[in-house]
């Protein structure tokens, strides 16, 4: 079974949300020293309930808010989601030492991101 692992927020203003959640909920922030302006977002302790998430800028056209579900394998996982009505909306790319990422829409317009965990993807 998949499991919802991973939320996204992306935003106008990366210190104003920063420092609204941090002041707020207590989250804190750090930089991914990836090829893109991304920060982690640690909600609480690991041993909770709960996820963690990530935060960028926001971009035209896409959602602010995208939640990401867990796969063993992103490619069949794409094929069900055509075979079922659901469109992909930005290709399986690679999130270098992470693994690979694609992003969907369903059969009701939501969009979500699937995430296959790979620390060679480059």
């Amino acid at each position: 079974m998949a499991r919802l692992i991973h939320f996204e927020m992306n935003v106008k203003d990366v210190k104003k949300a920063m420092a609204f959640y941090k002041d707020v909920f207590g989250w804190e922030f750090q930089k991914w020293d990836g090829p893109m302006d991304y920060w982690f977002v640690m909600t609480g302790d690991e041993n909770e309930a709960g996820i963690d998430g990530g935060l960028g800028n926001a971009e035209e056209g896409f959602p602010k808010m995208v939640n990401t579900i867990d796969v063993v394998d992103i490619d069949n996982i794409i094929k069900k989601i055509e075979n079922k009505g659901g469109e992909i909306v930005r290709p399986k790319h690679a999130i270098p030492g992470i693994g690979w990422l694609a992003y969907f829409k369903d059969s009701e317009g939501l969009i979500f991101g699937i995430m296959e965990s790979d620390p060679n993807a480059k």
